[in-house]
């Protein structure tokens, strides 16, 4: 991730609901480096059910931005804002980042989160997710890790062992 860093820094950009996979396709035609997280959802009709790719964070598309370079991102259909206060963009914390490219490609089953301000924070000690930080949580007897991207208050979870969690303690 590190150099990525020299390549500029990743951006949420907020865009209209249901066009983040349109919009990620027009930004990378433009020259833009996106990055858009999904899940496998189960959707049931009257005569099937069927297995759809749905984005982690619903009208969120992250980008690899150099910070003068925000016009073209602004001027791309379906673009609404890049997140930031105010009128300032802020990037994404670069350990999130970090977690959240690790968990689109750990092969796990990852599901949207509701955003979790406390709870027991954990480290994986082993495994494709080594070292990866964030919030235990339980459903029944599935463990999950959930991932806060603090700048957007979204989480994403990440099915994981139970045996493979360390406690961080406060420091």
């Amino acid at each position: 991730m590190q150099s990525e860093r020299r390549d500029g820094e990743w951006f949420a950009v907020r865009v209209r609901s249901n066009f983040e996979s349109l919009t990620a396709r027009s930004l990378d035609c433009r020259g833009v480096r996106c990055f858009v997280p999904m899940y496998k959802a189960r959707r049931q009709w009257s005569d099937r059910v069927k297995v759809l790719d749905l984005p982690l964070f619903t009208g969120y598309v992250f980008c690899l931005l150099q910070a003068p370079r925000f016009r073209p991102i602004l001027e791309t259909p379906g673009v609404v804002q890049v997140v930031g206060t105010g009128t300032t963009p802020v990037p994404v914390e670069p350990h999130e980042m970090d977690a959240l490219h690790r968990i689109a490609g750990c092969g796990s089953e990852t599901l949207p989160w509701p955003y979790l301000s406390a709870g027991q924070r954990v480290r994986m000690r082993a495994g494709a997710l080594k070292d990866v930080e964030g919030i235990l949580a339980t459903a029944g007897d599935r463990h999950r890790v959930v991932v806060n991207v603090e700048l957007l208050q979204r989480s994403v979870a990440v099915s994981v062992e139970r045996l493979d969690l360390e406690p961080i303690w406060p420091q």
